[in-house]
């Protein structure tokens, strides 16, 4: 891991931009944060738009963890960003938008090619990052995942046993094999769904959290669409680590 970039907010948060080989990704650490007193992790997960379009919303999240005792990372996804293209996903995109707009249902062949190849790179680069975040001063786990392609995160929690809870957000595709996946996790999961989400198929969504294996799983739904996540659902979110993580 390399640091290309540090500056301190007002409230003490320090964030740090690195490259993990070729892979951009920042680092948020509280202020309270030190060799002495290290602090649990929270695993920042987000939509394969790149790290520069989402980060109002990742800085927003990173610094509210952080008041909390939290430090927050989060990679550059696959595909994404600055990084190269996927074929595979850009077809599937592109097919993708095309049943959409001719109001077709979108087939599985869609969703896997979609997904899964996302699934199968990210998962190992989320767990490089682990290897060296943890080894960083300041930061001690456990370890938390939260938000981002949900497939990612049940992926997450199956393979990788130190993250130990995960806050999950219904409003992606999720190919079938997953199903099978979500019932070999374990970890509590705090699960949001957005009833009117256009672009997430509401049923699916509610089997996908009856297929979760985990005896503590919560599913929190509100009203509204895909970015209407209302602000106290996401502090509940931050109840949900404290709780896991503290």
């Amino acid at each position: 891991m390399r640091f290309t970039s540090e500056r301190r907010f007002d409230d003490g948060v320090l964030e740090r931009e690195f490259t993990l080989g070729e892979i951009p990704g920042i680092l948020w650490t509280p202020g309270s944060a030190s060799a002495s007193a290290p602090v649990p992790l929270i695993l920042l997960g987000h939509p394969p738009l790149g790290l520069r379009k989402m980060y109002p919303r990742l800085v927003d999240r990173a610094r509210h963890s952080a008041a909390e005792g939290f430090a927050t990372a989060t990679i550059e996804l696959p595909g994404s960003g600055d990084r190269p293209r996927l074929p595979a996903a850009e077809r599937a995109r592109a097919d993708l938008r095309r049943a959409l707009e001719a109001g077709e249902p979108v087939g599985d062949e869609i969703v896997d090619a979609l997904v899964l190849p996302l699934v199968d790179e990210a998962v190992p680069e989320w767990q490089a990052a682990l290897d060296v975040l943890l080894a960083l001063p300041g930061i001690g786990g456990p370890v938390g995942y939260s938000g981002g392609v949900i497939s990612i995160g049940i992926r997450l929690a199956v393979v990788e046993p130190r993250v130990v809870a995960a806050g999950l957000f219904a409003g992606s595709f999720v190919p079938r094999v997953m199903f099978e996946e979500a019932r070999r996790v374990t970890v509590p999961l705090h699960v949001l769904l957005q009833w009117d989400d256009e672009g997430n198929d509401r049923q699916a969504a509610l089997d996908l959290f009856d297929a979760f294996g985990s005896e503590e799983k919560s599913l929190h739904a509100h009203m509204g669409g895909h970015t209407g996540v209302p602000q106290y659902a996401g502090d509940a979110v931050v109840r949900f680590f404290t709780r896991h993580l503290m």
